[in-house]
Formats: C-alpha cells, structure tokens, sequence
C-alpha cells in the first residue's frame, strides 16, 4: 500500500511541477506580447558582500513568502523565474521536495537575509518554489 501511495504522490508532483510551469511559461508570452521587460520577469540575484545587515529581527520564525523577492545564489535564481516558478530542468529535485511535504516529512527551515522589507534567499529555493504552488503564504526561515 505504501508503495502505491509513492507512487500516487509522484504522479502528484508531478501534475503540480506541470502546473507551475505551464504558469511560467503563460507569463513569458503574455510578458513578449506586452513587450515587457525580460530581466525585470528574472530572480533577482543580490550580491551578498554588497548588502549591509539590516537591524531587523533575527532567527527563526515565519515570513511572508511574498516576502522572498531575490536569491544571494546566482546559479539557483537561474532556475525560477521571479515568482519562483520552476524551470524545466528542476523536475527531479522540485518534485522531491513536493512528495516530502505531501507525506508531512518536516524539512528544515530555508535561510534568507534581511534586504530592506523584503529576504534574499540563501537556502531552500525549491522550498520556497514549492510552498508557493501548494498556495501557502508564509514559510519558515532562518533569518541572517
């Protein structure tokens, strides 16, 4: 039974890796219909040595994933597009953390750093990614 029950959760992940970027690829051609901006639709990548602490809380606790606007990993950012929907060669790992949380396995808080009102992600892209498809609004994090 439990097998089955693994495989009904790919099968899941899946469907729901689909949705997200069926979504991501919409937005790309309703941004090149409009003429809009390419960069502007990429995850902004912040470069850590630039930023200067923020004197906000730190620690863990929940954040607003809306929150979450730019990643410190450029090579990561490079595999969502700025509303973290995934990219195509993201699958296997995306879905993986998409059957984890579909079996309630705990997985560690992500880690961000305080920039202005919003968090630069450090940790946890495929996370945040998948949180975001499963509708939740808040993750929690570890705050730098």
């Amino acid at each position: 039974m439990s097998h089955s029950l693994g495989t009904w959760t790919a099968v899941e992940g899946d469907r729901a890796f689909d949705k997200a970027l069926r979504a991501r690829r919409r937005a790309a051609v309703a941004r090149r219909l409009r003429r809009g901006c390419v960069e502007c639709a990429r995850l902004v990548v912040h470069e850590a040595q630039a930023m200067t602490r923020a004197g906000g809380p730190r620690g863990v606790r929940d954040i607003p994933l809306d929150a979450i606007t730019g990643s410190l990993e450029p090579n990561r950012a490079a595999d969502f597009d700025g509303e973290f929907r995934p990219f195509p060669g993201t699958r296997r790992r995306w879905v993986s953390v998409w059957q984890a949380e579909q079996r309630g396995t705990l997985l560690p808080p992500i880690s961000v750093t305080a920039v202005g009102d919003s968090y630069a992600i450090r940790d946890g892209h495929h996370r945040v990614s998948v949180a975001r498809a499963r509708g939740a609004v808040s993750i929690t994090a570890v705050i730098a």
